[in-house]
């Protein structure tokens, strides 16, 4: 059974009530996403308020918004932003992306999300575990979502996405036909040489080349973190 908190060197996330706890591939989108000169950051989806408190940890001058349709998770995730070194920064919006779009927030110069990505496997019994795993007309489509970023970001901003490679795939083209094109694309791998677990992308206005790099979490045949990982997350994990 998952803890009903976790606790980081500077935070602790409650988690009890959220259907999707604080993992890996999450933590480490909150620690590589490219936000630290950003005034105006938003998290959208954002469950726990995991990557809203590390970006609030990483960018000290930024103020963070967050969008959360799940009334329980919501709640929780402003519990945990009001009970963070940051609360003034924070700002919870607990209501769909289309009704926060609809009070025409000023532009951001970073958009962060995890959004549901499963979209032809089984479907949880948990209606709040469906909703946060699986993408539905109900929850976050990936057009809505870059529909969304290319509407609200700034001229020069940036939004970073983290999807399992199939995913991200399908969203890459939602976000070409939204004017974004990827720039930077870091790919997780368990091991080196194991296949890709997730993709983080960071889109941008302006098409170009690439930066991929290859992010194996763990050294070869070894449970040790891999040294970028250690790196990544030594300001955020307690045992780093």
């Amino acid at each position: 059974m998952a803890n009903s908190y976790f606790q980081f060197k500077q935070f602790r996330v409650e988690q009890a009530a959220c259907a999707m706890k604080v993992c890996t591939d999450a933590c480490v989108l909150g620690a590589l996403a490219p936000v630290t000169a950003a005034s105006r950051i938003l998290d959208i989806g954002t469950g726990t308020g995991l990557l809203a408190l590390m970006a609030a940890q990483r960018a000290p001058q930024a103020r963070i918004e967050a969008v959360e349709l799940d009334t329980a998770a919501a709640a929780q995730a402003a519990a945990n932003f009001t009970a963070s070194p940051w609360a003034e920064r924070l700002r919870l919006h607990a209501m769909p992306l289309a009704d926060f779009a609809a009070t025409q927030p000023p532009a951001f110069d970073h958009i962060l999300c995890n959004p549901p990505f499963f979209r032809n496997s089984l479907r949880s019994p948990n209606q709040q575990r469906t909703a946060a795993r699986h993408t539905a007309e109900d929850t976050l489509p990936f057009q809505e979502l870059a529909g969304f970023a290319a509407r609200f970001l700034t001229a020069a901003g940036q939004l970073t996405v983290l999807l399992p490679p199939p995913e991200m795939r399908e969203f890459e083209l939602d976000a070409a036909g939204a004017g974004l094109y990827p720039s930077r694309r870091l790919v997780l791998h368990h091991r080196p040489g194991s296949k890709a677990l997730r993709h983080i992308i960071t889109f941008s206005r302006q098409p170009g080349g690439v930066q991929q790099r290859e992010l194996p979490l763990h050294e070869a045949a070894s449970e040790e973190y891999a040294a970028w990982f250690k790196e990544a997350l030594g300001p955020f994990y307690l045992a780093l």
